[in-house]
């Protein structure tokens, strides 16, 4: 069995997990959500009242903490020092905080160095995040990047939060993505940009089934 790796980089809102995960089960691969990865960390880092500002603190919960990333159910499952945090790393103070561990070279570093294990210990993978074409697998052999309009984007997003019981207001969704894409766009290290050669698909009027059908044209028309 040939190694395949597939990226999917985009910004917050463009339905980059979903697609990964419908992709990697129509291809009956692994799917690495590379997002959890850094929300695993921002969890821990603080439960254990870490100064977030504090990067070389950051990078001891990240070394001294047992991180494990499992597939079960074409679904990521993490845990955290033998604990089951899957549900909790999705919290809303955990994504408000997650740019702290995002923002700092050496903590990605790290994290790159993670995902590159992931896909030697699976071979064949789909990831997807926002450097994963461009840093942590540039040569991938398929690269896509997802767009879509700012206030589908919010709705889509308000959408998720309201499915988990929250009654979140859609400009204060719309200015937080806009606030993010900022810290995303011009960080020194991994910024968001399409990867060279990345086919980009922009999926605001598109549903998640639609843009893993293209995907797979391109795929399967290699």
């Amino acid at each position: 069995m040939s190694n395949l790796i597939i990226t999917i980089d985009g910004p917050a809102g463009v339905g980059k997990s979903t697609v990964a995960r419908l992709l990697a089960q129509q291809l009956g691969i692994a799917f690495l959500d590379t997002g959890a990865m850094y929300r695993a960390v921002t969890l821990a880092a603080m439960q254990k009242k870490t100064d977030l500002a504090d990067k070389n603190k950051l990078l001891e919960v990240l070394q001294q903490t047992d991180f494990q990333f499992r597939i079960l159910q074409n679904q990521m499952k993490v845990s955290a020092d033998g604990v089951d945090v899957t549900e909790q790393i999705r919290n809303q103070t955990v994504t408000a905080n997650v740019r702290h561990i995002a923002e700092a070279p050496e903590l990605r570093a790290e994290l790159v160095k993670m995902q590159r294990s992931f896909a030697r210990e699976h071979k064949r993978i789909v990831t997807e995040g926002r450097d994963q074409g461009t840093v942590a697998f540039a040569d991938a052999d398929f690269k896509f990047y997802l767009t879509a309009d700012l206030t589908e984007r919010a709705r889509r997003r308000q959408k998720q939060l309201a499915e988990n019981g929250k009654n979140p207001n859609l400009e204060k969704i719309q200015a937080e993505i806009v606030q993010r894409d900022a810290s995303d766009r011009n960080r020194v290290v991994g910024p968001l940009t399409p990867a060279p050669g990345a086919i980009i698909i922009d999926t605001t009027d598109l549903d998640a089934e639609s843009v893993v059908e293209k995907m797979l044209e391109y795929i399967e028309g290699k």
